[in-house]
């Protein structure tokens, strides 16, 4: 089961502030993800969310697509109350109104991996 991971670049020296937006974050309605038809086609695991100086990265554990997850993660109200409050400890502005636009962002945020190990990987060695 994958993880990807978005990035975000925000103001250093902001934190607690941005700490602050997540106590009470509205989290997804549900964590099946879902073709247009209605399919189910995987599922949200889990996250976490990281931040350092200027650097804050959310870790997302899924089954399925994680072009999914953001389509998923673009139609939910939480997300957009979230993205709302950060905006203004951003370092660069960014559209996510839309699905479209907030996917378009999802796929530029989305960091590169380069190693995902897990327990089934560890005995597939032994």
């Amino acid at each position: 089961m994958p993880y990807g991971a978005i990035m975000y670049r925000v103001k250093p020296g902001h934190e607690d502030e941005i700490a602050k937006i997540f106590e009470n974050f509205n989290r997804v309605d549900t964590a099946d993800l879902r073709s247009d038809d209605g399919q189910q086609t995987g599922r949200i695991l889990g996250t976490g969310l990281f931040i350092k100086d200027d650097v804050m990265v959310r870790v997302i554990h899924y089954e399925g697509d994680l072009a999914a997850v953001g389509k998923h993660m673009a139609t939910q109200p939480g997300v957009h109350a979230a993205e709302a409050r950060l905006a203004p400890y951003l370092q660069e502005e960014r559209d996510t109104s839309s699905p479209r636009a907030f996917g378009e962002y999802f796929r530029n945020a989305s960091m590169r991996s380069l190693l995902q190990l897990d327990v089934e990987t560890l005995e597939t060695k032994a």
